[in-house]
């Protein structure tokens, strides 16, 4: 079994195990994929905060973190945003990776889902999309804004859910942001359209 195999498995089980209303109707009916797409490895600067982090314990989070860091050399990071749209100190600390979807390490039409990297000192200003999606943070300390409401700490193993279309925000301090996402309901590799500026 290869590291995305297993951090596959890990991801499944973490949601699976959850009992949070809400997210197990999110993921309700949904098949997971078995078969992994040949994607190359691909590494960005914002994977090296990976090693960084202050684990949230031994719990369910800090092992899905442990496998995550396990596979990162395995995996395509990604970026949907170009120099032009934040500048390049953005860039060097924001990423993605598709861990299954339409452009992931598994194929779904259904549903995608990944992680989300965001370095420290990072804003990511309003933004929305037609999929709805769900976040939960892996570690601590970031602020989140949902339809243009103020910044609010969550923390580690929080369900943040993002209807269709509503605006949302992230800002870092001085740690690191990793945090499971998922999106359905609309399509799965839409560029978010930027409705904020950069603080």
């Amino acid at each position: 079994m290869s590291a995305v195999d297993e951090l596959l498995a890990a991801f499944r089980d973490y949601l699976l195990s959850r009992s949070d209303p809400g997210l197990q109707h999110f993921i309700r009916g949904f098949r997971w994929p078995t078969e992994e797409r040949p994607l190359a490895p691909h590494d960005l600067p914002v994977a090296g905060y990976l090693r960084q982090l202050h684990r949230p314990g031994n719990g369910a989070e800090g092992a899905l973190l442990d496998r995550l860091s396990d596979a990162a050399n395995a995996l395509h990071w990604a970026q949907t945003y170009s120099i032009t749209d934040f500048g390049a100190d953005f860039l060097r600390r924001y990423g993605w990776v598709e861990l299954f979807g339409t452009r992931g390490h598994f194929a779904s039409e259904d549903m995608a889902g990944g992680f989300l990297l965001l370095g420290p000192g990072v804003h990511y200003p309003d933004h929305h999309h037609e999929a709805e999606e769900i976040y939960i943070p892996l570690s601590d300390g970031s602020l989140w804004s949902k339809d243009a409401q103020p910044f609010l700490p969550r923390w580690s193993g929080e369900v943040i859910r993002h209807p269709s279309n509503i605006r949302h925000a992230m800002r870092t301090e001085d740690e690191p942001l990793v945090a499971l996402y998922l999106w359905r309901g609309g399509p799965l590799a839409q560029k978010s359209i930027i409705s904020g500026r950069m603080q």
